[in-house]
C-alpha cells in the first residue's frame, strides 16, 4: 500500500528528513529521472586493425537476443554482458582494401567517387557527434594513436588517426599517454595575455589570408576551385579551433587525478592507461568524444607474442592461431576494464559515467582480407538501445546504417552518414 503523507507529516518529521536521500514518495522519482536525461551523452570509437580470430570471437549466429553464450574471444566481458551488444551481418560496401582496419570505418566512403582521385574519403562518425557534442566542452573531440607510428600503420590503412574532417581529410591523434594526459591536465605557463596576443595575431592572419583567397577564385578552374575549396574547410576547421581557445582562454585545466604516465609505456599498458585518462577526462568533461586507434603491432610485442602482427592476421591451427586469440582476449579484458571505469564513475544524479555513454568498438575487416561482418560491439546506456543481446542483422547491412542510429540515439540531428540506407531498427528500444 502506498502511505498518505501529508504536508503536517512532512513538517513534523523534517528534522529527519534533511538527512535522508531524496525519497520516491515524496515525488522525487520523476526529478531524479528528469535529471539524469539530461546528463551529457558522450561517445568513445575504439577501432582496431587486422580483425579478429573468426572462430574464436563471434557469438553463435542461432544463438540470438538475450539467449546466447560469449565466445573465448570475449569471455572477459561476461560481467557486463547485461551492457552490451554484439552486431553481426555489417560491413562498409565500398571497402576493397585487405588490412585497411581503420580508414573508411567511421566514414564508409568510396575512395574512388571523385573521379581524377585515387583516394577520396568523408567526415567521420565521431567528428559528425563533436559538431554537436563538443560544442560545450574545452575540447571538441580528442583523437588517439596508440602505438608507436613507425611501426603500427599497417593494417590499419591510410589516415593519422580514426578521424576525418568535413573535406574528409586525416586529422592527428596523440599517440601516447604522456601526451594525453597533458592535453587534458597540465597547467598553461604562458601568461594570459600573451596568448591572448598571439590568438589575435592568428585570427588576423587568417582573415587576410581568407580574404585574398576568395579574390584569387574568381579565374581559377574547377579543379582548382575544388583544391582551394578543401583550403577553406582547413581554414574553417582553425577559426573554430581558435575560437575555441578564445572560449577557454581563462579556464585552468582541471587537476590530474592521476600521476604522469611513463614515457616508455608501450601496447597493453598503454592502452589501459589510454582507457583511464579517457574516463578521467569524461569525469572532468574536458571532453564528450574520443577516437582511439588502437595499437597492434607494439600490442603483439608487449604480450611476448614472436609473431609478426600481419602474420598472426595470416592464422592458421597453431602458433599463429594461438597468437590471434590471445590478442582477442587482451583486449577484451581491456575493454572490460574501461567498462568497469565507466561504471564506477558516478554523476551527480547517482548514474554512471557508462549510463550515459556510447562505447563503440571494432574493426573495418572481419579477418585476414575478409571484409564483410565487421567485428563490432556497442555498450553503455548513452544512446539508449537494446543491450544484452547478440543482433544478426541481413548480410552486408551497412555499417553507416549503425553510425546513423548512434548520432541520432545521443541528440544528433544527422539525416544520413556515409551510405546509409536508415537506421538499425533491431538496436532501437
Amino acid at each position: 500500500m502506498k502511505p498518505q503523507l501529508s504536508r503536517r507529516h512532512f513538517l513534523r518529521a523534517a528534522g529527519s528528513l534533511i538527512a535522508l536521500p531524496a525519497l520516491e514518495s515524496f515525488g522525487f522519482r520523476a526529478v531524479a529521472q528528469e535529471r539524469s536525461a539530461a546528463r551529457p551523452k558522450r561517445m568513445i570509437f575504439l577501432g582496431f586493425g587486422f580483425g579478429v580470430t573468426q572462430e574464436t570471437w563471434f557469438p553463435d549466429l542461432k544463438q540470438t537476443g538475450k539467449d546466447y553464450v560469449l565466445p573465448e574471444g570475449l569471455s572477459s566481458l561476461e560481467r557486463h554482458k547485461s551492457e552490451m551488444t554484439v552486431l553481426q551481418g555489417l560491413s562498409n560496401q565500398y571497402s576493397k582494401d585487405a588490412h585497411w582496419g581503420s580508414t573508411f570505418w567511421l566514414t564508409g566512403a568510396n575512395r574512388f567517387s571523385e573521379p581524377g582521385q585515387s583516394f577520396h574519403n568523408t567526415i567521420s562518425a565521431d567528428q559528425v557527434a563533436a559538431q554537436t557534442l563538443g560544442k560545450q566542452t574545452r575540447h571538441a573531440s580528442i583523437q588517439l594513436n596508440g602505438g608507436d607510428p613507425s611501426m603500427d600503420g599497417p593494417g590499419h590503412g591510410p589516415g593519422l588517426s580514426l578521424a576525418w574532417n568535413a573535406a574528409g581529410k586525416p586529422m592527428g591523434g596523440l599517440s601516447s599517454p604522456v601526451l594525453l594526459f597533458h592535453r587534458l591536465f597540465s597547467e598553461e605557463k604562458m601568461p594570459l595575455e600573451k596568448r591572448q596576443s598571439m590568438l589575435a595575431q592568428r585570427r588576423s592572419v587568417l582573415d587576410a589570408v581568407l580574404t585574398d583567397s576568395k579574390q584569387l577564385q574568381k579565374n581559377l578552374t574547377k579543379t582548382d576551385n575544388d583544391k582551394l575549396n578543401e583550403y577553406f574547410q582547413s581554414i574553417r576547421d582553425l577559426e573554430t579551433r581558435i575560437a575555441k581557445e578564445e572560449q577557454w582562454l581563462g579556464v585552468p585545466n582541471p587537476k590530474a587525478p592521476l600521476p604522469e604516465p611513463e614515457a616508455t609505456l608501450r601496447g597493453r599498458e598503454e592502452v589501459k592507461l589510454m582507457y583511464d585518462l579517457m574516463a578521467a577526462a569524461f569525469q572532468a568533461d574536458s571532453t564528450r568524444v574520443f577516437s582511439y586507434r588502437q595499437p597492434i603491432e607494439t600490442m603483439v610485442k608487449s604480450l611476448g607474442i614472436k609473431v609478426a602482427a600481419h602474420d598472426m592476421s595470416h592464422y592458421a591451427p597453431g602458433e599463429r592461431m594461438e597468437a590471434s586469440q590471445l590478442r582477442d582476449r587482451v583486449q577484451s579484458e581491456l575493454l572490460a576494464g574501461l567498462l568497469d571505469k565507466l561504471k564506477a564513475a558516478k554523476e551527480p544524479d547517482g548514474t554512471s559515467l557508462l549510463d550515459h555513454t556510447c562505447v563503440v568498438y571494432g574493426s573495418n575487416l572481419r579477418t585476414v582480407h575478409t571484409l564483410d561482418n565487421c567485428p563490432t560491439i556497442v555498450a553503455g546506456g548513452g544512446a539508449g538501445l537494446k543491450l544484452g543481446e547478440n543482433i544478426v542483422l541481413p548480410k552486408n547491412t551497412p555499417l553507416c546504417n549503425l553510425w546513423l542510429t548512434l548520432l541520432r540515439g545521443v541528440g544528433v540531428e544527422a539525416e544520413r552518414h556515409g551510405d546509409s540506407t536508415g537506421v538499425l531498427k533491431e538496436l532501437i528500444v
